[in-house]
């Protein structure tokens, strides 16, 4: 198989990295994908970052082995705690690595407002890699950052659009953090499906950025940059999870917008279901 025609490999914590995914299927109709979603160890948000970068790692061996072309770390706590050591394990095979951070990054400096608000989880909130990351490229902007600890099980739950979901967010929107923000970063790959919610709390005057999108588009011109588009007229997609309940196979259609078969890959045990 040539180079260009191999799958994309994305993993998250659990289903979240499913936005990320959706998108680059979107804007990338001919690409094949390999999904993984460490659900036996989610939230990683309160793990440890020797943990998070253990687990990583091991994710992108399994991707690796299955002779992924690229590498996307479709989750914000895992970028911000192990994308050097993704890298070091990509770059042994000359593969490239994106994550959901860089991008967004990258559009917020040079695109959106002065006064950029950040809710993510408790891990990402504390490393600062938003605050840094943006502030390197354009020092003169305001960041504020919030942990949302909460915002995750709510949507794992199912209870977006929903009163509890209304509850939750209206205690962190109108946290004092917060308060003098022209625009959002919702820095978890949970929380596109909330999106419409944060919109209409602000009634749309904040700019909710849409991150996603941002990625996704990033890694289609990355990709035709360095030639490995593909132009395959029939891709696959195969979604791997290290643990499955019946929650979780809903959530999948959920996040990625139509029935996915979800199959059990246990690579921290070396136990195949």
């Amino acid at each position: 198989m040539k180079k260009e025609d191999r799958s994309i490999g994305i993993f998250d914590s659990g289903m979240g990295g499913l936005t990320i995914a959706k998108e680059i299927k979107r804007l990338l109709p001919h690409e094949s994908l390999i999904y993984y979603g460490d659900s036996k160890h989610l939230p990683y948000g309160d793990k440890s970052k020797e943990v998070i970068i253990e687990y990583s790692e091991k994710i992108t061996n399994f991707l690796l082995e299955n002779n992924c072309k690229a590498i996307v770390i479709a989750c914000n706590t895992a970028t911000a705690n192990a994308l050097k050591e993704v890298k070091a394990l990509a770059n042994e095979k000359n593969v490239p690595v994106y994550d959901v951070i860089s991008p967004v990054a990258e559009k917020v400096a040079f695109t959106f407002n002065q006064n950029v608000g950040v809710l993510a989880t408790k891990s990402t909130i504390t490393s600062h890699i938003y605050k840094k990351s943006i502030q390197k490229l354009n020092k003169h902007i305001n960041v504020y950052e919030l942990a949302a600890p909460l915002l995750v099980p709510v949507i794992e739950e199912g209870f977006n659009n929903h009163e509890i979901s209304s509850i939750v967010l209206k205690t962190y929107l109108t946290n004092k953090k917060l308060q003098n923000i022209d625009s959002l970063i919702l820095g978890c790959t949970h929380y596109p499906l909330i999106i419409n919610e944060v919109r209409n709390f602000y009634l749309n005057k904040i700019q909710v950025i849409d991150s996603p999108l941002i990625v996704a588009s990033y890694i289609k011109q990355d990709l035709e940059n360095k030639k490995l588009n593909s132009q395959i007229q029939n891709p696959s997609y195969e979604f791997y999870v290290s643990d499955l309940t019946p929650t979780f196979s809903k959530l999948a259609k959920k996040f990625f917008g139509s029935c996915i078969h979800l199959r059990v890959v246990d690579i921290f045990n070396k136990i195949r279901i």
